[in-house]
């Protein structure tokens, strides 16, 4: 018997809402935007991520420290699989981050392909937020500076922090 209607809306709802919080998340890290990223994860999440397993509080001083040494980043979410029991979520992201920092230092040029693996859940207040993480990388390559194409002085560019343009006010 297929799923009721408000079933069915209700899941693409649910749906929804954690694919906002894994765009969430990768905006607060792109804009270095601390609160915005602590504001996806549970109070008790915990994080594997690369060399960092631990709590929510020590990943964000861990990514923090890590994200500084690059001038800008941009990370794009592709496939997502949500698969919902209830309140709880498991989301598969599969996703490309590039890394972009001082021309000479080829390790902070890069891109990467990675998954997000993540248990999100429902609790008190009704928002959906990240539980677990697990970061997969898939593949990373140097994006070397002599492949770089010029950016114009007259265009505008993305910044890190409460100056870039996202953060006017919405009329």
């Amino acid at each position: 018997m297929p799923p009721d209607r408000d079933s069915g809306i209700d899941e693409l709802l649910a749906k929804q809402a954690i694919r906002e919080v894994i765009y969430r998340y990768c905006r607060g890290v792109d804009r270095m935007d601390r609160e915005t990223v602590r504001a996806c994860f549970h109070d008790d999440a915990v994080d594997s991520h690369g060399s960092f397993q631990g709590d929510v509080e020590a990943m964000m001083d861990w990514m923090w420290s890590v994200m500084r040494k690059f001038d800008r980043t941009m990370h794009f979410i592709g496939n997502q699989l949500i698969e919902l029991r209830g309140d709880v979520a498991r989301c598969e992201s599969y996703g490309v981050a590039y890394h972009r920092g001082d021309p000479a230092t080829p390790h902070r040029n890069l891109i990467s392909g990675f998954r997000y693996i993540d248990r999100l859940e429902r609790r008190g207040d009704a928002n959906w937020r990240i539980a677990r993480r697990t970061v997969t990388t898939e593949w990373t390559r140097v994006d070397a500076p002599e492949h770089w194409w010029p950016v114009s002085d007259d265009f505008l560019m993305g910044s890190r922090g409460p100056e870039d343009p996202i953060f006017e006010p919405f009329d």
